[in-house]
Formats: structure tokens, C-alpha cells, sequence
């Protein structure tokens, strides 16, 4: 069965981990069968979006396997904005995403709302990190802003609940549950108020977290085969348009 990792990293991070190599973005892939890694650059999300989203174009360009995420930085937004014109213009980036903790932007600030509209205008899905009660203001969010997919990061992390009546709500809104802490009946309360099959994601942060963690996530959630089909790659391939233009 097909499996493409919507939520993965590539380069080193400032915690006491060896990681960073694009070796072990393959080695983990080729471990879990997964097909391809869509990944944003930890020095794009941790220090400067615009040098980290340059050092990863690199990389890109010589692993087929992989594709970006250029990270947008919405407090300097006018340049981001152009930063990721220009890595689509690559045809190796397929969406966007955006980290609430480090620039310290939170989702419903100004500074969300305008970055929001600029990814609105230039229609290309967004992987958001979301951790906590404010993932509630996606569906209001997006209402405004009908050109826009969001995947919600980790579904919310600690404030799961809030993220899939989020999902529930609105049709654009994806859940990706990767985290360290796994509680239980994540994915089941999502179903039973509704969530769609078709706005469930697989990521796994990897390389900071081991994708085991969230294959068994994932396939203990009683899943139909078809139902696995469309969470594990269907859903990815309908969503990322270039994913499929990349073969």
C-alpha cells in the first residue's frame, strides 16, 4: 500500500538529537515503506525561513523522493510572500507551512490573518502547526478565504477534540496526528462526529519522531483497507496537486 508522509523535516535541529542528514530522511522512508516525504527545513521553521527554504531547494533537486514545504514567516510576510513564489516556481515545493511557537505568531492574530490571505490568493495547501485551543478558529478563518486548505499539524496536539470539530466543520480543514504522546481515541472521536474520510492525513515528523509511532496511530484506528488507501496516499495525492505532477 502506497504511503506519503505529509509532515517531515529535513536538516539539523537545535536539540540535543543526531539528525539532520538527508540519508536518514531515506533510510526511515525505505524502513516504513513510505513512498514520498513532503518536509519542511528546520532552519526555515526554527531560524530564517527565507535561507532555510534556499538550503532546502538544494536538496530537493537531488532526492525525487522528497518535496517542500517552503515556510513562510508572517512577520516579515511581504518577503515570504515572494520567497514562496519563487520556490513554487521550482515545481519541488507543493505547499506552505507555517509554525505558531517560534516567530511567535499566533493563529488568531493579525499577523495569521494577513499571512492567510496572501496563501488565500496564491492557493496552495498549508501545513499549520496547532497545539492548543486556537485551532477552534480555523473554520471562521477559512470561511473568508475559500481558496485555502489547511492541515492541521499534529490535529491540535493537547486540544485534539477542538481541532476535529474543526474538521468536522469545515471541509478544508485536514487532520495530521503525528505527536510523541499518542493519546487514545484521537482518530475515533473525529469519526464519530463526523470528520470525513477524505480530511485525514499520515505525517509523522520524522526525522524528529520515528514514523512507527504514528504507523501504529494510524493502523490501529480500525481503518477498512479502502479507508487506509485514501488516509495514507489518496487523500495526500488529491490535496497536493504537484505531488502527482511530480510522478
Amino acid at each position: 500500500m502506497r504511503i506519503i508522509d505529509v509532515h517531515g523535516h529535513w536538516g539539523p535541529w537545535p536539540f540535543h538529537l543526531d539528525v539532520g542528514d538527508v540519508a536518514l530522511n531515506l533510510e526511515l522512508m525505505d524502513r516504513y515503506g513510505i513512498e514520498r516525504q513532503i518536509v519542511s527545513g528546520a532552519e526555515a521553521v526554527v531560524f530564517d525561513a527565507v535561507a532555510g527554504n534556499a538550503k532546502l531547494a538544494e536538496v530537493l533537486q537531488q532526492q525525487p523522493r522528497l518535496h517542500g514545504y517552503a515556510v513562510v514567516n508572517a512577520n516579515r510576510l511581504e518577503r515570504s510572500a515572494q520567497d514562496l513564489r519563487d520556490c513554487l516556481s521550482t515545481g519541488r515545493f507543493v505547499g506552505a507551512k507555517i509554525h505558531t511557537t517560534y516567530p511567535g505568531v499566533a493563529i488568531g492574530s493579525p499577523l495569521m490573518a494577513d499571512a492567510f490571505d496572501m496563501l488565500d490568493e496564491v492557493g496552495v495547501p498549508l501545513l499549520l502547526h496547532t497545539w492548543g485551543a486556537d485551532v477552534a478558529l480555523l473554520p471562521g478563518m477559512l470561511a473568508t478565504r475559500p481558496n485555502l486548505k489547511v492541515i492541521a499539524g499534529h490535529a491540535g496536539g493537547d486540544a485534539w477534540r477542538e481541532a476535529a470539530r474543526a474538521a468536522a466543520e469545515c471541509e478544508r480543514i485536514y487532520l495530521e496526528h503525528c505527536r510523541t504522546v499518542t493519546d487514545a481515541g484521537r482518530i475515533a472521536y473525529a469519526r464519530s462526529i463526523g470528520v470525513p474520510m477524505e480530511q485525514f492525513l499520515f505525517g509523522t515528523d520524522s526525522t524528529l519522531i520515528d514514523p512507527c509511532i504514528s504507523l501504529g496511530v494510524i493502523r490501529d484506528a480500525g481503518f477498512t483497507e479502502p479507508e487506509l488507501r485514501k488516509v495514507l496516499s489518496e487523500n495526500a495525492l488529491r490535496l497536493f496537486k504537484g505531488l502527482a505532477d511530480n510522478g
